[in-house]
């Protein structure tokens, strides 16, 4: 009998760890900014994680950015330890509610793109939001940790294996 073996190592925690495409490069957003690579590059961690873009909701902060290929990745945690609306939002981010992220940014190089628009290729990242609606439709959340997910994960997984091992009995 043919045995298959599936080893998984799953992170699963509930301290609100959460990471994001804040900006996708190569598409413009809903107004017709594109920004470039490389804008991000004076950047200076960490920077607020808000809610709604409202300065008197914040509900984490992100502690790591990092330009890849397709664009502004974001890393950061919501305080769910500390904050009840942090908590609140972390709940709306789990059930699909909130999947959006949105950047507040001051232009410091940009160039016009027509027919409407701007190529930004500087700026002075002010904070990054969580947004039922982002300006870029492409800006969302990528991940956010917790036990449940983790355990319908595993679950999951072990129905597959059940499922091998009973075919190939």
């Amino acid at each position: 009998m043919d045995r298959s073996f599936i080893e998984t190592k799953i992170l699963a925690d509930n301290d609100g760890a959460i990471t994001a495409l804040a900006w996708p490069f190569g598409s413009p957003d809903r107004v017709g900014d594109m920004i470039t690579k490389g804008a991000f590059a004076s950047a200076k961690l960490p920077i607020p994680m808000l809610f709604g873009h409202d300065a008197n909701d914040p509900i984490g902060v992100w502690d790591g950015a990092e330009e890849r290929d397709d664009g502004l990745h974001l890393k950061g945690r919501l305080l769910v330890g500390e904050l009840a609306r942090a908590r609140e939002v972390q709940a709306l981010v789990r059930a699909g509610a909130v999947r959006g992220i949105s950047i507040g940014f001051v232009t410091l190089k940009a160039l016009p793109r027509p027919p409407r628009g701007r190529s930004i290729s500087s700026l002075d990242l002010l904070e990054a939001s969580l947004v039922t609606l982002p300006c870029h439709p492409g800006a969302r959340v990528t991940a956010a940790k917790d036990a449940v997910s983790a355990l319908r994960l595993a679950a999951a997984i072990q129905r597959a294996a059940a499922h091998l091992s009973i075919g190939k009995a």
